[in-house]
């Protein structure tokens, strides 16, 4: 271990209060050494937090041509502590596709130009297990019928609140197996898998 510093002076670096420090300390959140019944910090240990806590951030991308939505999904996810990046179209989103990565996607079914449907074709030819979330007013639609045609993806259906959007997002991120997510969303629509 190199340069240990007391809590008083982590507080500074990570310009924290104390008191918060020590409580993230005792929740775990922050590496620290116990000596002589004090906390002490390791400063590139803490170094190497900071860089892991920053490049952990996941990653989604929101596709849909009305700017309140896309709006309302980056304030809400980025709330919740996600990096979101928008398009308003398909033809927009795949080029972030090829020069991003992104842990999640939501689209919209029904836009202009380039639809939900084709663009989750493309999406799937880029990357055929990105988790994907199909946002409609129109669940029982031909542009649904050709989403399916693509494999398994969720459902979010309009209109819909700023929880229904955190709780969507934390469940694909948290691993919620894809084609279970998949099958309860269809079942609800009256849509079976065979």
């Amino acid at each position: 271990m190199s340069d240990l510093l007391t809590t008083k002076e982590i507080a500074k670096y990570l310009k924290l209060r104390p008191e918060t420090v020590l409580r993230k300390v005792r929740r775990g959140e922050i590496p620290a050494v116990r000596i002589g019944g004090h906390f002490r910090f390791d400063k590139e240990e803490i170094d190497e937090w900071l860089r892991d806590k920053s490049t952990s951030k996941k990653r989604i991308l929101v596709i849909d041509d009305e700017e309140n939505i896309r709006q309302l999904f980056k304030e809400t996810l980025e709330g919740s502590g996600y990096h979101v990046t928008t398009a308003q179209s398909g033809t927009e989103a795949l080029e972030l596709l090829n020069g991003w990565n992104f842990d999640l996607i939501f689209v919209d079914l029904k836009m202009p130009g380039m639809n939900g449907a084709e663009t989750f074709r493309q999406i799937r030819q880029i990357d055929s297990s990105m988790p994907v979330v199909i946002i409609t007013g129109y669940p029982i639609s031909d542009l649904m019928k050709q989403a399916l045609e693509q494999g398994p993806f969720g459902i979010m259906r309009k209109p819909f609140s700023a929880l229904d959007i955190q709780r969507s997002a934390g469940s694909f991120l948290r691993g919620v197996r894809a084609k279970d997510r998949l099958t309860d969303g269809l079942q609800q629509l009256g849509y079976t898998l065979s």
